[in-house]
């Protein structure tokens, strides 16, 4: 599989982790940990803001495998930072989103890396660049819900 299709592949993993975390209350969760209330209406906007980002990213991923990867790169972050890093954090605390993280996260994300590879694309700075592109929509909703919270 190329990686265009790894990233749309990844696109529909991110679709079943954003139910998964809503079937299982991730703002509650959230509200329990933090204090900060996420209302639904939210949380959905910042999702649907992310399925975006998503589609744009696969559908350029065979052109620009920097942006491409940046789904896969969120995907890793994502897992690793604010699921099983909470997880640790909270002593064993199962957040809403773990499995998905765990089960389609990182197999998913790797066989986007590995198909990168493959194709000769995957150098040192597309590497680093795809983080640096999947790390900053994962820091983006910090200060919007402190600032909503605070409203």
């Amino acid at each position: 599989m190329d990686l265009e299709h790894w990233c749309w592949l990844a696109l529909v993993a991110c679709a079943l982790h954003i139910g998964e975390e809503f079937a299982l209350d991730w703002c509650g969760w959230v509200r329990s940990l933090t204090g900060i209330e996420v209302s639904r209406r939210v949380f959905w906007t910042m999702n649907g803001l992310l399925l975006a980002l998503g589609m744009v990213c696969a559908s350029v991923a065979s052109r620009w495998p920097v942006v491409g990867l940046a789904i896969p790169a969120l995907m890793l972050v994502n897992a690793t930072v604010f699921h099983v890093g909470a997880w640790i954090w909270t002593r064993g605390r199962i957040s809403p989103g773990l499995i998905t993280a765990l089960v389609l996260f990182y197999p998913i994300a790797i066989g986007c890396y590995r198909s990168a590879g493959q194709a000769g694309v995957l150098t040192g700075s597309v590497l680093a660049e795809s983080f640096l592109l999947g790390a900053i929509p994962m820091a983006l909703p910090f200060p919007i819900l402190r600032t909503l919270s605070r409203k």
